[in-house]
């Protein structure tokens, strides 16, 4: 079975949201963002245990000679956010239950009948993409559509994205779709794109990768995400180094040396 995932061109997406509402509907998520949050025109602000696609709407000021009529002195960035379903993933690793798991598709898929709601998972994601609902504790995120999947359809979301702005396929095939992507807008004058996610060394990559044309803090993106446990022998190293060091303190002081 070949890896699939998600290449999403922020340069297409036009913030319709379609995505958030076909995948509300496919998946039977509670409704939210009924609430104004002064965030351009972002009513569900972040992903979370409800939403797990969300499509920011991230205002700049005009860069020089863009030309963009009633817009004033801003412009907008747009992009529909979702899981990464990393290569390696904190939330899988960390889960004390196996509640988390990787499927066929190599996606990353949370068993809510396994989940305990410890929240591990919520803290080991980098991306700050899992969360746990308030009714019954359990974590919950997007599941790549894995019932979907099963069936041979293509995910709620990247079925209803009118300017393909989300693409779903083979993962190899989507790469090379992507550097095309980029080169191909390199070559009209737009030289600030590139991927993010396409080969990250701290998640060993993302199988939802993103066509970026600006910093990824400026669409609320780590610049550097990395798993936590990648950092887990580092830190056995300095605490065995501190009590060495302890160690030979303590041997100083009793002998006089």
């Amino acid at each position: 079975m070949s890896k699939k995932g998600f290449f999403t061109d922020t340069t297409l997406c036009i913030g319709c949201k379609a995505c958030e509402v076909a995948c509300k509907q496919w998946n039977q998520l509670p409704d939210d963002g009924f609430k104004f949050t002064g965030l351009s025109y972002d009513n569900s602000e972040h992903l979370g245990s409800s939403t797990w696609r969300h499509v920011a709407f991230v205002e700049r000021p005009m860069a020089l000679g863009m030309q963009v009529s009633g817009a004033g002195n801003f412009s907008w960035l747009m992009m529909s956010d979702v899981c990464k379903h990393c290569a390696r993933a904190g939330c899988l690793e960390s889960c004390p239950t196996g509640a988390l798991v990787r499927t066929e598709y190599d996606s990353v898929y949370v068993q809510p009948d396994v989940c305990n709601g410890c929240g591990y998972c919520v803290s080991a994601c980098p991306f700050g993409v899992i969360d746990r609902r308030e009714d019954d504790g359990r974590a919950w995120k997007c599941t790549l559509c894995y019932d979907r999947l099963k069936a041979d359809m293509t995910p709620a979301c990247a079925k209803h994205c009118p300017t393909a702005s989300i693409q779903f396929g083979d993962l190899v095939e989507l790469r090379v779709r992507a550097q095309q992507r980029v080169e191909e807008l390199h070559r009209r004058g737009t030289t600030e794109a590139y991927l993010y996610g396409a080969d990250q060394p701290g998640t060993e990559g993302l199988n939802a990768f993103f066509l970026l044309v600006d910093k990824p803090e400026a669409y609320n993106l780590p610049p550097d995400p990395v798993v936590p446990t990648r950092k887990v022998r580092r830190s056995w190293v300095s605490l065995a180094g501190a009590a060495v060091a302890m160690a030979a303190l303590a041997v100083a002081a009793v002998t006089g040396v």
